[in-house]
């Protein structure tokens, strides 16, 4: 059931100031025209009755099963997954909308655990298909090419073998989940939505806050700096409960599944390899220094200071334009680079604009932050973003519509082979990004206008690498120390400061306040070491656009292959036409490098 929302990393301030006009709201009658839809109605009794017959057909008889029998269950089940999904991408998206109003979180809650208790007796599928033996299976496989081609699913699938409960604690867990994590995902995500920020006489919610961190008025970003800290630290306590409990919970299952590390089910999902999740992590620690340490020490000078506070490390450069970016003009400049990379891509792109697939503005009670849902494969995906016209928001918008092209590509797949793991759903995303920074830059029409772009990218990749592997090394050492016992705010907030002075540098200097902005991080909750997925995004495409920038001549055919691929590959087999391999750990440097040498040319320009 493919109810998860690809979400940006929340650390990207985005803009300050007043709402832009005109901006697109969805329209989820794709999903359903109401919470009272028949449709909807009918949905939900199909999915009781047949998550019942299913169970009666199938259970206890997987292993029995020829290849055509056996396909004729995957597909069954795959439709279960997609009515599922369906009800409760509809149920999502609307309480997202405004997580603060009563009756979108009772829907979603009611829609939730309806489906919970529906789909309780399909958790047998999972675990008689792993009890089935390996001559078995590559038989059934080997008899029928329909079934073969779930053949990814099954492996991702049987991963988890050795990591199985019995088939009662795993009804347990499934009929649980609703007052588990899923509650506290809730309890952080309306408590976020409902705190309140007073700047300059005026109440705000978090994201129209976070966005002066990025304003060109100092005495603004300190104030609002200072007003995040006054909050958080006054929600503290509510903040370290939930952390507590779901790292403690992530715990206990874990240690039940003997699961070695806590990271163990993160790399599980990602299809990915500890080994090489630690290589990219090992090239990022060990380039702090080449990279964030000495830009901070680059904007340090360009703004005139003798430290940075962490109120400046988003500011604007004192020569940049901070007028507001219409979203005509932003929709105008990522299309017009989606489309100079290939007319196909800037087809996909366009409905999002158009068909009320976008969700743009600042409301009281929106989730903060951006994502895009990829829904079912059936209808199409959902953006949310908080567009506030700066030109961080413009990237965020080329961000989020890579994940919306992606997801569309993808879903030929069908719905249990569309879902990309996280490392690779984070390609396209960076890619519309890059896409849309070098049309950019090859626009600037000055030395002047090329350091500000340059300089932004790089924070930009800062924030996606080096912010992002620090957030992985504190979420390893959160989950480590809460193994041994209880932790109170004052051991998080200890926790949260191991790690910035390390990723950011001798350049940045650190308000009283700061250790409690871990508080706000909804990744940490909703999603335990998803981060590093930003950073391994990141640095495949920077690999990715060498190859493009080398000029091969079927690069683009190669990349929509990639992306039609959904979760159908492994990501050595994706990355294999392109002549890369993310397996070997110098694939890392080649990424970093990219980085590195834009901060070479910033620091030449001020030779």
């Amino acid at each position: 059931m493919n109810i998860d929302f690809s979400t940006r990393a929340f650390d990207k301030d985005t803009a300050g100031g007043k709402a832009v006009e005109n901006l697109p709201e969805w329209d989820l009658s794709d999903l359903y025209t109401s919470t009272d839809a028949p449709e909807l109605t009918r949905d939900m009794a199909w999915l009781e009755k047949e998550c019942a017959s299913f169970a009666t057909d199938y259970e206890g008889k997987l292993d029995m099963l020829d290849a055509t029998a056996m396909l004729d269950c995957v597909l069954r089940n795959e439709k279960i997954s997609s009515i599922a999904g369906r009800v409760m991408s509809y149920a999502g998206l609307l309480y997202y909308q405004q997580t603060t109003d009563a009756e979108r979180a009772k829907f979603m809650s009611d829609c939730q655990d309806k489906i919970t208790g529906f789909t309780t007796p399909l958790v047998f599928f999972t675990l008689e298909m792993n009890r089935i033996e390996d001559a078995h299976f590559e038989k059934l496989l080997g008899a029928n090419d329909d079934l073969a081609r779930y053949k990814p699913v099954f492996d991702r699938m049987r991963a988890m073998r050795p990591y199985q409960l019995s088939d009662e604690l795993e009804k347990f867990l499934h009929d649980q989940s609703v007052v588990g994590a899923s509650a506290w995902n809730k309890l952080f995500d309306e408590t976020i939505a409902g705190l309140t920020f007073e700047i300059d006489g005026e109440t705000l919610g978090i994201e129209a806050t976070l966005n002066f961190l990025s304003e060109q008025d100092r005495e603004k970003r300190e104030g609002a700096a200072r007003e995040l800290a006054r909050v958080f630290g006054e929600n503290i306590k509510l903040f370290a409960r939930v952390h507590n409990t779901l790292a403690k919970e992530k715990d206990i299952e874990d240690r039940w599944r003997n699961m070695p590390t806590p990271q163990t089910g993160r790399h599980l999902a990602n299809h990915v390899e500890p080994e090489v999740v630690e290589a990219l992590r090992n090239a990022v620690v060990a380039a702090y220094p080449k990279l964030s340490h000495r830009y901070y020490e680059l904007k340090r000078k360009w703004l005139g200071l003798d430290t940075l506070e962490v109120w400046d490390r988003n500011a604007p450069l004192p020569m940049e334009d901070t007028s507001t970016v219409s979203w005509q003009q932003a929709r105008e400049t990522v299309m017009q680079a989606y489309g100079d990379f290939s007319p196909e891509m800037a087809d996909i792109a366009e409905p999002f604009f158009d068909k009320g697939w976008i969700d743009a503005g600042v409301k009281p009670g929106k989730a903060p932050g951006a994502f895009a849902h990829p829904t079912v494969v059936d209808v199409h995906p959902y953006v949310l973003l908080n567009y506030l016209g700066k030109p961080r928001d413009v990237m965020t918008l080329a961000h989020e519509l890579g994940h919306g092209v992606h997801q569309v590509l993808a879903a030929g797949q069908g719905e249990l082979l569309a879902d990309t793991p996280l490392t690779l759903a984070e390609t396209a995303s960076v890619f519309g990004e890059m896409l849309t920074f070098r049309k950019l830059l090859s626009g600037a029409k000055n030395d002047a206008e090329r350091k500000i772009l340059l300089a932004g990218k790089v924070e930009d990749m800062i924030n996606t690498v080096v912010r992002q592997i620090a957030f992985y090394d504190f979420e390893c050492k959160l989950h480590e120390a809460r193994q041994a016992g209880e932790l109170t705010p004052d051991n998080i907030n200890a926790l949260w400061m191991s790690v910035q002075s390390e990723s950011l540098g001798p350049a940045l200097s650190f308000m009283d306040g700061y250790e409690t902005f871990w508080a706000y991080i909804p990744h940490f909750v909703h999603s335990p070491f998803y981060v590093y997925a930003y950073a391994f995004g990141d640095g495949l495409v920077n690999a990715l656009y060498a190859v493009y920038e080398e000029g091969d001549p079927d690069f683009q055919a190669k990349y929509f292959d990639m992306l039609r691929a959904g979760g159908s590959k492994h990501h050595t087999e994706l990355l294999a036409p392109f002549g890369l391999d993310a397996s070997d750990p110098k694939f890392w440097d080649k990424g970093l490098s990219m980085i590195s040498g834009m901060i070479d040319e910033l620091e030449a320009m001020e030779g």
